[in-house]
């Protein structure tokens, strides 16, 4: 029921989300140049909660093979009208058929693992769905190292239903979970001026 309620309120907002400018240009830039620094021509990858698909257009010619998935049918259509590299394919799909297909070499997750309610069980099936030494590249918003002030804005919001639900992670809670799901955190940067938002590559070790 909650996935239904996100993926009515991704469903609804996705004109204004694609019409909106990126914030930072050049430090998504700086972060996809990273990422695609990180994968290898015969790379399998999965993105979860690709939104319009911004990054996954960027970022697919880099491997063999990008799937692309969201829960969102708004959010596909839009990306799905955009032009895409041959092997790049956008797939509808909810947390349980999300991973199908796997296990993948990569698993991009930009701007989502803050939105899912069930944080431990996603990171379990993220790495389950890997193969040993294989990534989790992400980007995540730590909205408890916000200001109380900014926290008490995105509740106001979402009260009147403008912003989603989001986990109110810090960074060293979000580190922690990574490594209690089994992961090894590889590196961890900031891009841009925001430091609220780390960037953060994490590896299934080869070895369990």
């Amino acid at each position: 029921m909650a996935a239904t309620r996100q993926a009515k309120f991704w469903d609804k907002v996705a004109d204004r989300y694609a019409a909106r400018p990126i914030k930072d240009p050049a430090a998504f830039e700086a972060m996809l140049a990273d990422a695609a620094g990180r994968l290898r021509p015969t790379d399998r990858v999965l993105e979860i909660g690709c939104g319009t698909g911004s990054a996954a257009i960027r970022l697919a010619p880099h491997a063999a093979e990008w799937i692309a998935t969201d829960f969102s049918a708004e959010m596909l259509r839009i990306a799905r009208a955009k032009p895409a590299p041959a092997n790049l394919r956008f797939v509808l799909a909810d947390a349980r058929s999300a991973f199908d297909g796997g296990p993948f070499d990569a698993i991009c997750a930009f701007q989502v693992l803050h939105l899912v309610g069930d944080l431990p069980g996603t990171l379990a099936q993220i790495h389950a769905h890997l193969k040993p030494g294989g990534l989790l590249i992400s980007k995540t918003w730590c909205f408890s190292d916000m200001s109380l002030k900014l926290r008490a804005l995105f509740f106001v919001l979402r009260s009147f239903g403008l912003f989603p639900r989001a986990q109110a992670l810090t960074k060293p809670e979000l580190r922690q979970t990574l490594r209690d799901a089994g992961f090894e955190i590889a590196d961890e940067r900031v891009f841009g001026d925001n430091p609220h938002g780390p960037y953060i590559v994490a590896r299934r070790p080869e070895m369990a």
